[in-house]
């Protein structure tokens, strides 16, 4: 299957919201309202993995290559990912996940 025909929309695992495709050649991968994401990778788009959990968003990293990231745990098996922000991406939710606890 194509990466394009794979790029869909669906609707958040956490608040339900309808989220549309991510124009552009990138996969959306979160929700930008709450930021929760599926674990339904093994690698970004492959769609291989079998948990289908929840990922909470659990925190914010930064490269030099990639920029800001967000940081999800999966709610099942414990799997962490980094996944890019996306333009539309509540930032202060962002700045939330980036304080201290």
């Amino acid at each position: 299957m194509s990466r394009e025909a794979e790029n869909t929309g669906f609707d958040c695992i956490h608040c339900g919201q309808p989220i549309p495709r991510q124009l552009g050649g990138s996969y959306r991968n979160h929700c930008p309202r709450c930021l929760y994401s599926r674990h339904v990778d093994i690698t970004p788009g492959d769609r291989a993995a079998n948990c289908g959990a929840a990922m909470e968003p659990v925190g914010v990293d930064h490269t030099g290559k990639k920029g800001f990231l967000l940081l999800h745990r999966c709610t099942r098996c414990g799997q962490v990912d980094r996944n890019r922000l996306a333009p539309d991406d509540d930032m202060d939710r962002v700045i939330e996940l980036q304080r201290p606890h």
